[in-house]
């Protein structure tokens, strides 16, 4: 079944009413035609199953057959911090990352870091990064869209990373898993958690120790050394299942 976003703004009176891309997408590239029935989210927990009613100037209505808490999201909220990495791979994390219930994902620049944003480049990159989590959580079937971020700095990120309850450092040279066993279970649904992951690289050991001294907590993911762009969807999809309900 399709899924779409809207603001609640755009529910009144047992309809909704679509705009935007989405209706030339509904209309003419999907050729939704009325009594075609959808679900809609309306990024507040919210979801209805829907039936096309008729197209307007610009608008997509459509009737609610009925309204239902929305029981994709967890009950804790996921901040992925990721290093930059090279190439296209930060489109692959965004969209693996929401697919496994992230509910922010915040780039962020390192020492290690070869991707260098100016202003301009970063502002376009995040957009198009937006974009792909916009389609992830259609897919994935999810009650929010998560946010992308503008690029943050890595003391930026420390810094605004101190008001959630939990920050996890993957670290190749961190050791004890039966530690790391111990601090997962020991997350509670409900809180915050933040996870570092370094770019292509890794962290460098200032940056390690800075984290520390922030609170953060390092952790193994294993003896294995994973790809910048595996680590922080096998810490997400480790803390999926902890934390589902």
């Amino acid at each position: 079944m399709q899924h779409f976003f809207v603001i609640p703004s755009q529910v009144k009176d047992e309809k909704i009413y679509v705009e935007g891309s989405d209706v030339k997408h509904m209309k003419n590239v999907l050729r939704m035609r009325p009594g075609e029935e959808l679900m809609v989210s309306d990024g507040n927990n919210l979801k209805y199953l829907c039936a096309v009613e008729n197209y307007e100037e610009g608008k997509a209505v459509l009737r609610i057959l009925e309204e239902m808490p929305s029981d994709t999201e967890l009950s804790s909220k996921l901040y992925l911090f990721q290093g930059l990495p090279k190439q296209d791979k930060m489109e692959l994390i965004v969209q693996k990352a929401v697919e496994l219930g992230a509910y922010q994902v915040i780039p962020v620049s390192t020492r290690r870091s070869v991707v260098k944003l100016d202003e301009k480049k970063a502002s376009k990159k995040v957009e198009r990064w937006q974009q792909i989590a916009l389609s992830a959580a259609k897919q994935a079937g999810r009650g929010y869209i998560p946010q992308v971020s503008e690029v943050m700095s890595y003391p930026e990120a420390l810094s605004w990373a101190k008001k959630l309850d939990v920050v996890l450092l993957p670290y190749e040279l961190a050791k004890g898993m039966r530690e790391t066993k111990e601090m997962i279970e020991s997350i509670a649904p409900g809180q915050s958690v933040g996870i570092f992951i370094g770019p292509e690289g890794g962290f460098e050991k200032e940056e390690v120790e800075l984290a520390l001294e922030c609170g953060a907590k390092a952790v193994t993911l294993g003896r294995r050394i994973l790809r910048t762009e595996t680590a922080g969807l096998a810490m997400l999809s480790v803390l999926m299942f902890r934390l589902e309900e």
